[in-house]
């Protein structure tokens, strides 16, 4: 069928219509799935530069070039009474052990269950320096639990803070609320599948996006650039 016999088909531009709306409605959806991602990333970037500004995370600055990759989970909410629970969404970056930059982000979900004496709630931010590349790999499957799967340390806080760890997982937080702190361990990390294939538009694993970088979004590169600066011992910028 040529254009004319197209326009002049009454069938056909129906169709045509149809055809149209439903691409512009396709493209709608992920546009508004990718924001919903995009946002996560933008606030994890605030999230970094609030911990590099902190005169009390001086551990983390100090030692985050030596991190082989780092979980940025911009609030993490912890709500109960008696029985307890803590969750949140993550970005992880990965860095390159030959040019030393960061490739990502990789989404994760992460949560847990606690029992004890508790009330209140508390808004966490936090991140999570990855050590070792056992810590590494537990990334890279499904799911791994802290404290179990891989060993988790509490990062030293202060000013003065200048002590060896050693732990695949060195975590810190900045918190707000009843509970004192947020503690990490036996917390369950799992790839947000959903997510990934979302915000990259197909569906990718986390080795595809932090080892082979083989799914980039222009979108992270800003987040990316504030990581190698951190490493590199620069400051990263204001936050938003």
């Amino acid at each position: 069928m040529n254009l004319s016999n197209l326009i002049s088909n009454p069938v056909a531009r129906r169709w045509a219509g149809a055809l149209a709306i439903a691409s512009l409605a396709g493209a709608s959806t992920l546009a508004a799935a990718q924001s919903e991602q995009q946002e996560l990333v933008n606030s994890a970037e605030t999230t970094l530069s609030n911990f590099m500004r902190d005169p009390d995370m001086t551990w983390m600055q100090q030692h985050i070039g030596q991190a082989k990759a780092v979980l940025i989970a911009p609030v993490i909410v912890k709500a109960g009474w008696i029985f307890g629970g803590s969750g949140g969404r993550g970005v992880v970056f990965a860095r390159n052990d030959q040019t030393g930059r960061w490739t990502g982000p990789a989404f994760y979900n992460i949560g847990a269950a606690s029992v004890g004496f508790q009330a209140g709630v508390s808004v966490s931010e936090t991140i999570t320096l990855v050590m070792t590349e056992k810590g590494v790999n537990s990334l890279l499957a499904n799911s791994v639990k802290l404290g179990g799967d891989a060993s988790i340390a509490a990062g030293p806080v202060g000013a003065g803070a200048n002590r060896d760890i050693t732990a695949d997982f060195v975590a810190f937080s900045r918190s707000k609320g009843v509970y004192g702190g947020l503690n990490l361990e036996g917390s369950v990390i799992d790839v947000a599948d959903n997510w990934n294939r979302s915000y990259y538009g197909s569906a990718v694993l986390p080795p595809d996006i932090l080892l082979h970088a083989s799914a980039p979004n222009p979108q992270a590169q800003r987040l990316a650039s504030e990581l190698n600066r951190a490493s590199s011992g620069q400051r990263t910028s204001s936050a938003r």
